[in-house]
């Protein structure tokens, strides 16, 4: 009798462990990004979402062997949907803010940039200085820390802020001369400089004490899902996959 209830009991186990093992493998961590932000997140012509939030975010769920869903969500609205449980996480170069921190719960950074102004290459603005673009129209992505500094600093200085949905949607207008100049993340600028721009503009240089780090969004309540991406982000900056991953997108360290 003895024997029967150790065998029931061990089959018993097995099975709890056969399933707990299942749903391990079965775990899945719904990621939201922009997919219009290059070179961190953009979608290619074949309908695929590549870049470095996306690698970055593969190397994480790599790292907690997870499975995980890329989704793609405008800006405007990628806070409300991961609220709305669409999916679990940001991962969309997204600053972190006082004001988002209301919202969101970030993990640490996992990169730092400062704000930088762009204008056409025979523009007459030679400095960052609100004082410099009195008068001048500045374009930047709506719901954005550079949208912010447009609005806040430059705006009250003298210029017109003109925001968009996008940030391609600001530089297209750059080239057709319908602003003055764009403000946007510096590593974003760099990047297009170097292979979208054709030449047409020039970096007026960074904006003065506007670094600020990126950091991964989830909701609120998801503390612990937040404390395994900080030791996800430890981990792949420890082991150099971060370097490595870094390297394919930029020729200096972002960290």
């Amino acid at each position: 009798m003895q024997i029967s209830r150790w065998i029931v009991s061990a089959a018993a186990a097995v099975v709890l462990a056969l399933g707990a093992g299942s749903a391990i493998a079965a775990e899945k961590i719904k990621i939201g990004t922009e997919g219009a932000y290059p070179p961190f997140n953009t979608i290619t012509p074949d309908g695929k979402v590549e870049g470095f939030d996306i690698d970055i975010a593969n190397a994480l769920c790599a790292q907690m062997k997870v499975e995980c869903e890329i989704v793609t969500q405008d800006w405007d609205g990628i806070i409300p949907a991961l609220q709305a449980k669409k999916f679990d996480v940001i991962i969309a170069s997204m600053s972190i803010t006082e004001e988002r921190k209301k919202q969101v719960s970030f993990t640490h950074k996992y990169y730092t940039t400062p704000l930088s102004l762009v204008a056409l290459k025979d523009s007459d603005i030679a400095s960052t200085e609100p004082a410099a673009l009195v008068g001048k129209t500045i374009g930047a992505q709506a719901s954005t820390t550079q949208a912010n500094y447009a609005q806040d600093v430059y705006g009250k200085a003298g210029a017109e802020a003109k925001l968009y949905p996008t940030q391609e949607e600001a530089v297209t207008d750059l080239l057709n001369g319908r602003l003055d100049a764009v403000i946007s993340d510096k590593f974003v600028l760099v990047d297009w400089m170097k292979k979208a721009s054709d030449g047409c503009c020039k970096m007026i240089g960074d904006v003065k004490g506007t670094e600020t780090e990126a950091g991964i969004a989830v909701r609120l309540e998801d503390t612990a899902l937040r404390d395994r991406l900080n030791a996800a982000i430890d981990a792949i900056v420890a082991d150099g996959t971060y370097k490595k991953i870094q390297s394919k997108y930029f020729d200096f360290d972002i960290y």
